[in-house]
C-alpha cells in the first residue's frame, strides 16, 4: 500500500434489508431452489415465500457492500455508502441503521420499495438467498461521479453491481478517477457465471483487491486446487483473497501467498454476513497500515463473530470486543 494511502472506505451496492428465517432442508427442495446460492426473484415472490413458513423474520439491514461497510464503521473506521432506497419504513430504517454504525450514507431515493432479501437458513447454517432488487435498480449510473468517491483510499464495488453492466462500470470509472483503490468481492457463484463476457476485462482494467470464496473462484478460474485458483485469482490485481471457509483464507500480494488461519469456536450458526464481514477487517486493516497477517486476523474474527448470531449484524458489546484487538 503506498504511504498517502486515504483511510476512508466507500462502499456503492444493492440497498436491501435482509429478512431472515430457520427452515429445513425440505421446505427448499418445496421451493425447488438450489441451497446456498442466490435468486433473483418479484416482490410478490418474497411474500409467497413468507405466506409457506410459520417463523418470524428476524430484520436486519443488508447488502454486500453495506454489510463490509456497516462492518468498517463499527470498526471505528471513516466509512461511506452509496445506494438508492425506497420512500418506505424499510428506508428510513436502512438509513438510520448506517448512521448509528458510523456510516455516512449518500442515499438516492426511487419509486420503487426498498429492496429485501429472504434468506432461508438450513440446520447446517447455510443461508439461501431471494432477493428483490426494488429501489436499487434505480440508482443512475448518470449520478455516479468521481466526488462521491473523493478522499476514498479504498471503493468497495459488490459484484452483484455486475447485473447491471452500465452501473458498475460508471461506479468503476468513477472510483478510479478519484484515485481511489478499488475492490471487487465477487459475490456469488451466479454472478459470476452471467458476468463472464464482461467480467474479465473490467478486473483487468479497474480492480486492485479482488475476493472470493471457494465457489466464485471455482467458477471464474474454472479449477479446484487452491494453489492454482489464488495464482489465477491474484493474475491482473494487487491482491487477491481466496476465503476457503472453515480452513481459513489465502491472501496473494506481491507473489507472496499468505496463509490466514481461521478463529476456532463454537459451530456456526448462521453463515449470512460472513463474507461481507471478513471483508470489513481485512480492508480495514490495509487502509490503516496493518500487516497482511494482522488484517487477515482481524477479518477472520469478523466473520467468525457474525456466523455466531443470525444475520450480518453484531451488537456492540461484539465490537466492542473485536475493536479491543486493535
Amino acid at each position: 500500500m503506498s504511504d498517502n494511502l486515504k483511510n476512508r472506505i466507500t462502499g456503492i451496492g444493492n440497498t436491501l434489508v435482509d429478512l431472515l428465517i430457520n427452515e429445513s432442508d425440505q421446505f427448499l427442495i418445496g421451493l425447488n431452489k438450489e441451497k446456498g446460492g442466490m435468486h433473483l426473484v418479484e416482490y410478490e415472490d418474497v411474500k409467497t415465500i413468507l405466506a409457506q413458513t410459520t417463523q418470524t423474520p428476524v430484520v436486519a439491514t443488508g447488502g454486500s457492500a453495506c454489510n463490509t461497510i456497516v462492518g468498517v464503521g463499527n470498526l471505528g473506521g471513516s466509512a461511506r455508502f452509496i445506494g438508492s432506497r425506497g420512500n418506505d419504513d424499510y428506508g428510513d430504517r436502512f438509513e438510520t441503521g448506517l448512521i448509528q454504525s458510523g456510516v455516512s450514507p449518500r442515499m438516492a431515493v426511487g419509486k420503487m420499495p426498498t429492496g429485501r432479501v429472504l434468506s432461508v437458513v438450513t440446520p447446517d447454517a447455510q443461508r439461501s438467498m431471494f432477493t428483490y432488487l426494488g429501489a436499487s435498480v434505480e440508482l443512475d449510473p448518470d449520478s455516479i461521479v468521481p466526488d462521491m468517491f473523493k478522499g476514498s483510499g479504498i471503493v468497495v464495488v459488490e459484484g452483484y453491481l455486475l447485473f447491471n453492466e452500465e452501473l458498475i462500470l460508471a461506479a468503476l470509472k468513477a472510483a478510479k478517477s478519484a484515485d481511489a483503490l478499488i475492490a471487487l468481492d465477487l459475490s456469488s457463484f451466479e454472478v459470476v457465471n452471467a458476468a463472464k463476457p464482461i467480467l474479465g476485462d473490467l478486473i483487468r482494467n479497474f480492480v486492485d483487491i479482488l475476493i472470493a470464496n471457494e465457489d466464485e473462484a471455482r467458477a471464474y478460474t474454472g479449477i479446484d486446487c487452491e494453489k492454482k485458483a489464488i495464482d489465477l485469482l491474484s493474475k491482473d490485481v494487487s491482491y487477491a483473497v481466496l476465503k476457503v471457509g472453515e480452513r481459513g483464507s489465502y491472501v496473494s500480494h506481491d507473489q507472496k501467498i499468505t496463509r490466514i488461519e481461521p478463529v476456532k469456536g463454537k459451530p456456526p450458526v448462521d453463515t449470512t454476513g460472513a463474507g461481507d464481514l471478513w471483508a470489513s477487517g481485512f480492508l480495514y486493516g490495509l487502509a490503516h497500515g496493518l500487516t497482511i497477517e494482522k488484517a487477515g486476523h482481524l477479518a477472520s474474527v469478523c466473520g467468525y463473530e457474525v456466523c455466531r448470531v443470525m444475520g450480518a449484524q453484531l451488537s456492540e458489546k461484539t465490537w466492542a470486543r473485536i475493536r479491543s484487538l486493535l
